[in-house]
């Protein structure tokens, strides 16, 4: 079993100065093999302190940087065991955003789309795809509440947590 650390939407400096030490703290607690970061980090620092607990997947979001635009790419599959992930951004307005990436991907046959961009959780299978965003640990626009996730991948098996900050 690989254990996943998800994050997105981090925007820092602005919404934080760094990674919220929660999220550090339960990514190296839960002993996360890997994390992904869906993008919207601003500037490629909001990985570092993520790069001393696991290795750091990550992709580029509307909100990023030229620097980290140049740097990361706008989609990345990550195959972990016997599930092939779709890690991307995502883009324009939150409604139906899991269905447009849905239709916009499915010709990849990713077994999960792991995506950012509108803030929301959001942990559900749609159209035989496993979708999830884990919203922002940092930001409250547009969420409720602040948030990150974890995965957990066995064999050909997906599953995936939304754990809420405050």
């Amino acid at each position: 079993m690989v254990k996943i650390g998800v994050v997105s939407d981090t925007h820092i400096p602005y919404a934080a100065p760094s990674i919220p030490e929660v999220v550090l703290r339960t990514f190296a607690d839960e002993a996360v093999d890997l994390i992904l970061h869906a993008g919207d980090m601003v500037e490629e620092e909001a990985l570092y302190d993520l790069m001393a607990v696991a290795e750091v997947k990550a992709v580029c979001g509307n909100m990023d940087s030229v620097s980290v635009k140049s740097a990361y790419p706008d989609r990345l599959i990550v195959s972990v065991e016997e599930v092939k992930i779709l890690l991307v951004h995502g883009w324009g307005e939150p409604y139906r955003l899991p269905e447009r990436l849905c239709e916009a991907y499915s010709h990849l046959n990713p077994d999960s789309i792991v995506f950012g961009h509108s803030h929301i959780p959001f942990c559900a299978d749609l159209e035989g795809i496993f979708l999830f965003n884990p919203g922002t640990p940092t930001d409250r626009r547009f969420a409720e509440r602040r948030s990150f996730g974890i995965l957990k991948v066995d064999g050909k098996e997906i599953t995936g947590r939304i754990i809420y900050i405050d």
